[in-house]
């Protein structure tokens, strides 16, 4: 793996958020982020955070309701990984009343990182084909870094954060990021810890930074 010590501040000794201002979104580069709890959230300048504290989900507490469970019960969708990585990020992108993060410097970046084998998409469609809901993020070792999720379909996100929990608990991920707490991260369970908490589980889910290999098959 490239060194970027040079470029990045360490986390663990930094007290400011920012921890490097610059650089690219080269698959290098987003590798060695990861690993040690820095990602990009801002373009022009694009800027790497590292957050204080910092949310994560527990993968066996995912809370949605009674209505979502019964959807997925009906199963009138289908659910696939990796089918449309580039699509997902764009409909993440997608916002009517507000500016995104997710701008064509990050979706060339992060597809570069998907066809390295590190960046994930799940995709739900609808009865007929259309696409509903998505989630993308990174995966490394036992390591997720849910980046973003959309719903064009109503509960298709959340069905599609469902599923991609069932996965990675399959493939004992043991490390769920969500970076930071929202109104409909904390709806669905997630929680803050410190962020040298943090940092510690991140190094014990990428000691061994193997490329995850999700289902292949329809759901």
């Amino acid at each position: 793996m490239r060194d970027f010590s040079d470029f990045f501040a360490d986390p663990r000794h930094s007290v400011e958020e920012v921890v490097g201002i610059g650089g690219d979104l080269k698959p290098d580069r987003l590798l060695y982020a990861y690993t040690r709890g820095i990602f990009p959230w801002a373009d022009k300048p694009l800027l790497w955070f590292s957050l204080d504290p910092r949310a994560i989900f527990d993968l066996n507490v995912l809370h949605i309701s009674s209505r979502v469970h019964r959807r997925i019960r009906q199963k009138k969708f289908t659910v696939t990984f990796n089918r449309a990585f580039e699509q997902v990020m764009r409909c993440c992108a997608f916002r009517t009343e507000e500016q995104t993060w997710i701008t064509e410097n990050f979706l060339q970046g992060f597809t570069n990182f998907h066809k390295e084998g590190y960046a994930h998409s799940v995709e739900v469609w609808d009865e007929n084909g259309r696409l509903g809901g998505g989630v993308y993020g990174v995966a490394i070792g036992k390591f997720f870094a849910g980046e973003s999720m959309f719903s064009f379909l109503p509960d298709f996100g959340k069905i599609g954060l469902y599923f991609l929990f069932e996965a990675l608990k399959k493939d004992h991920f043991t490390l769920f990021d969500t970076q930071q707490m929202n109104p409909v991260t904390l709806n669905l369970g997630a929680y803050e810890i410190p962020k040298d908490k943090f940092l510690d589980r991140l190094s014990l889910a990428v000691a061994v930074p193997n490329k995850w290999v999700p289902p292949m098959d329809e759901i």
